[in-house]
């Protein structure tokens, strides 16, 4: 059975205010708001900042899920069994959090339906941003995931062609969280932003400046980097051994940044290393 209709009901002023199930967070940098594993109990809204969600494997190796900023909600699994935070929640820089407990949303969402249509509306539009987050990984290179993030983190639109909002500033982020975020290197990143910076698409001191303009990254086509090919004979084994490794290595930065190209480009001649037979002649 719905509660009660709360009558002059905001959802606003309910998600940015203390009263029953409620309270307001201060966070800090770099502080925790829930770890891994810990049990869900409270969904949060934030108000202010940002909160990066991070998951850590069995090895010990971290990789950031997502990066949430004001207006968007986060520990949505303590709506759900088992209540069980899946991911780490960690400020990203000074932030205002709004703790709501998982019992009373539910009791307010039942008998409001502004408030559950505006979670709902976010609900359907994270699920949108992680089917695009597959397809970036599936076929975007690293250069265009970096680009598409800071435009997404500025709230800049990539398909605004022009309209909106043409200039977002991003508060200071560590490039190892964006490497992180994107499935690549602290070094391809810092590549990247001087590249976004010398062509006038971003300023970064502290925090990012981000142009619309860096949409442009988006519409153009993927670099290839050049393949090592094996051409001509060897003269033993550890040439061609070697030559192997070479192309073992550029394929294996190709396939982790995203690019595959290489079915459309000619394979690379891989020929088995010389024998000496009986009489000392190659074959």
């Amino acid at each position: 059975m719905f509660s009660r209709k709360i009558e002059g009901f905001d959802p606003h002023a309910f998600l940015s205010s203390v009263g029953p199930g409620r309270s307001i967070m201060q966070l800090k940098p770099d502080q925790i708001v829930f770890r891994q594993g810990d049990s869900a109990r409270a969904l949060y809204f934030v108000q202010t900042g940002r909160v990066q969600l991070s998951v850590i494997s069995d090895q010990g190796k971290e990789g950031v899920t997502a990066i949430h900023g004001a207006g968007e909600f986060f520990g949505q699994e303590s709506l759900i069994e088992p209540r069980t935070h899946r991911t780490n929640a960690v400020a990203t820089g000074t932030s205002t959090i709004v703790r709501i407990d998982s019992v009373a949303m539910t009791r307010v969402m039942e008998s409001e339906p502004t408030l559950a249509i505006m979670f709902m509306s976010f609900m359907l539009s994270r699920n949108v941003e992680i089917e695009d987050d597959l397809v970036d990984h599936l076929f975007n290179s690293s250069e265009k995931r970096l680009a598409r993030l800071l435009l997404k983190l500025a709230g800049i639109d990539e398909y605004g062609a022009g309209e909106g909002k043409t200039v977002g500033v991003i508060p200071k982020l560590r490039q190892e969280v964006l490497a992180s975020r994107i499935g690549t290197t602290r070094g391809r990143i810092n590549y990247f932003m001087n590249k976004f910076r010398k062509l006038g698409y971003i300023d970064y001191t502290g925090e990012i400046t981000v142009r619309a303009s860096l949409a442009n990254i988006l519409s153009q086509e993927d670099a290839i980097e050049p393949i090592t090919y094996v051409d001509g004979p060897k003269t033993g084994a550890g040439d061609s051994l070697a030559a192997r490794r070479r192309e073992m290595a550029v394929e294996a930065a190709l396939i982790s940044d995203g690019n595959a190209h290489l079915a459309d480009r000619p394979m690379p001649v891989r020929r088995p290393p010389m024998v000496a037979n009986a009489a000392g002649h190659g074959r």
